[in-house]
């Protein structure tokens, strides 16, 4: 688009050949759109612009000042996705809603705005200065204003709306509309002190005061009834498909006192998508419980299911997986879905982004016929696919594997994986024990939580078992004093442990808006490069585009920390060395610490200097 405008301009003499590499200059270290910048330099006017691209895609201009929109059509667009797309409802005729706005081949805008308004969406073109001034002239200071499709609303809302002129309820021409009060108060407003309180009207009689009650009491065959309503069903479908297509990993159901918020995690960080209205949060966490085959009348207790579910997207058939646990809270139960994609499992080892080095540490440690292997991390750090990827590999006809988790993630073809059930006594260290007895080669156990599956995983991995297995902990060398603290004796650990690998994952540069950006020379020695090596350093970040979402990242890569347990490091976890004494042997001996893992990826151009910085110590 940019290009296309820039050479048009210039074609028609609005502007130089000159004045045109200036402005994509300053757009080149500035980001937003040719058209803006150019305007921002006082080449040509916002009318020049407009006009332009009117003519370049045949879409009607207007001028926002002529105008005068009606706040029901204003209420139609929240301030936040305006703002976002720089977009400006115009007028509502029928199913059409008329969209002023400043790029009118945004199509995942219009998209989203069809799909929250329930109307076909009719672009015109308008400057983007202008858009949001009239954003701020017909928002600003107002009532936060929530929209959402009225053929996601059940029918019983079909009724007349509650009285008041800001109640929420009021449904117009299939459009629901939820209005929260968020006016804020002056300090005039609150003129008054601590010491002493005083009142206009004094006569306490006047108020009226209502106690509100909590209502415990559901009618389950009302609920079961209003939860496979069409509108419900079809919502949840919608919510499941599109953070497939959105690349999200999670989806968050949460309800509040006065507001119901659905957000989805995408590459690690969590987006606002859906405010659906109250009078839909029962049904559709009901809904959601019932595909996952929990029960529905325990509101009280965090319950744990799954979904699994064949869909046709963009002509394929997809079966999806979705891990679900509901969790009670002050005013409702929260639900998160996690969506388990076999697409997206890398169990390719080399494409995980590990450093050359540190892969071949890590492959070396698991073609050990016995000792353990330690993967480290928070949780959502990616360990289950590094370890899952390490199985792959082992995969073979002669290896008996055996797999304790909790969930099974994955069904892994030739893998024997036994789902923890705590509620009947099937836990880490019943399993392993039993393990012991079905003659494995190799044993993962999900994770290592207390004395008592440590000790049995240790002495798995001293008797001819290569044991795998996960801890939370903050890098590679704490792991140690870790097992020690869960009362492991330090010869044990020592003698049964092959290699600890510690791990993040941070955020790619999106490839389709990757650019070069400047950086100071002083701040990329502080996160850890060397004085000689930081001035030929080059930074990236990505600009925004659709592709990622106006994010600047797309996908995720992993930092890896890979202590291999040598000798020498085995003599000093003996004599009971701290996790500082032995970080500062394994750094000597030439392990890559997340942190130089981070580093790599900043060579290499695969992400941010804050990414690295927000995942990584020095």
């Amino acid at each position: 688009m940019s290009a296309k405008l820039g050479e048009i301009l210039v074609r028609e003499n609005l502007v130089t050949p000159h004045q045109l590499r200036e402005a994509l200059d300053y757009q080149r270290t500035s980001g937003g759109r040719l058209g803006s910048n150019l305007v921002k330099l006082g080449i040509v006017s916002d009318d020049v612009i407009t006009a332009v691209l009117s003519r370049q895609y045949g879409v009607p201009s207007i001028n926002l000042d002529l105008f005068h929109i009606e706040d029901e059509v204003i209420k139609l667009i929240s301030q936040e996705v305006a703002l976002k797309y720089t977009v400006l409802p115009i007028s509502k005729v029928g199913a059409t809603l008329t969209l002023a706005m400043a790029d009118p081949t945004n199509v995942f805008a219009m998209d989203d705005i069809k799909f929250m308004t329930g109307f076909n969406v009719e672009p015109v073109i308008a400057s983007e200065a202008s858009i949001q001034m009239s954003v701020g002239k017909y928002y600003g200071g107002s009532n936060q204003i929530d929209i959402f499709d009225a053929a996601i609303a059940f029918e019983t809302e079909k009724a007349a709306p509650k009285n008041g002129k800001n109640g929420n309820g009021h449904s117009k021409n299939g459009v629901k509309i939820a209005v929260k009060g968020s006016e804020r108060l002056s300090e005039a407003d609150l003129d008054v002190s601590l010491g002493s309180f005083e009142f206009e009207n004094s006569d306490e009689s006047n108020a009226e005061f209502e106690l509100v009650q909590d209502n415990d009491e559901i009618d389950l065959a009302t609920l079961a009834k209003a939860s496979e309503d069409a509108p419900v069903v079809r919502l949840v479908n919608i919510l499941m498909v599109d953070s497939l297509r959105r690349g999200a990993s999670d989806i968050h159901v949460e309800p509040y006192e006065k507001d119901f918020r659905i957000r989805f995690r995408i590459d690690g960080v969590l987006y606002d998508v859906m405010h659906p209205p109250m009078k839909i949060r029962d049904p559709l966490i009901s809904r959601l419980k019932i595909m996952a085959k929990l029960d529905i009348s325990e509101k009280r207790l965090p319950q744990d299911g799954r979904i699994k579910i064949k869909v046709k997207i963009d002509e394929r058939s997809r079966e999806l997986d979705f891990r679900v646990s509901t969790l009670p809270t002050l005013f409702g139960e929260k639900v998160v879905l996690r969506l388990l994609d076999k697409d997206k499992l890398m169990l390719d080892m080399t494409k995980l982004g590990f450093e050359p080095e540190s892969l071949e540490k890590f492959q070396r440690a698991i073609a050990n016929p016995y000792g353990m292997v330690l993967v480290t991390g928070p949780t959502g750090s990616g360990k289950t696919n590094t370890l899952y990827s390490a199985l792959q590999t082992l995969n073979t006809p002669e290896t008996n594997i055996m797999t304790a988790e909790d969930p099974v993630e994955f069904n892994l073809q030739g893998i024997n994986q036994v789902q923890m059930k705590e509620q009947i006594g099937l836990n880490f260290a019943a399993a392993l024990r039993s393990f012991l007895r079905q003659d494995p080669n190799i044993i993962l156990v999900g994770e290592i939580r207390d004395f008592e599956t440590a000790e049995i995983a240790i002495k798995a991995a001293l008797t001819g078992h290569l044991v795998l297995s996960t801890l939370h902990t903050n890098d590679a060398p704490s792991t140690i004093s870790r097992l020690v603290n869960m009362g492991i004796e330090p010869f044990l650990v020592a003698t049964s442990v092959n290699i600890i690998q510690a791990q993040r994952l941070i955020r790619r540069i999106c490839a389709a808006c990757k650019e070069e950006v400047h950086f100071p020379v002083e701040g990329l020695v502080e996160i850890g490069f060397s004085a000689e090596e930081a001035p030929s350093i080059k930074t990236f970040k990505g600009r925004g585009c659709e592709i990622c979402l106006n994010t600047g990242y797309k996908g995720r890569v992993g930092l890896y920390e890979v202590m291999e347990v040598t000798d020498d490091l085995r003599e000093l976890i003996i004599i009971g060395a701290s996790a500082i004494e032995l970080r500062r042997k394994a750094i000597e001996l030439g392990m890559i610490t997340l942190r130089g893992s981070g580093l790599c990826k900043l060579r290499d151009g695969i992400t941010t200097v804050e990414e690295v910085v927000k995942e990584t110590v020095l």
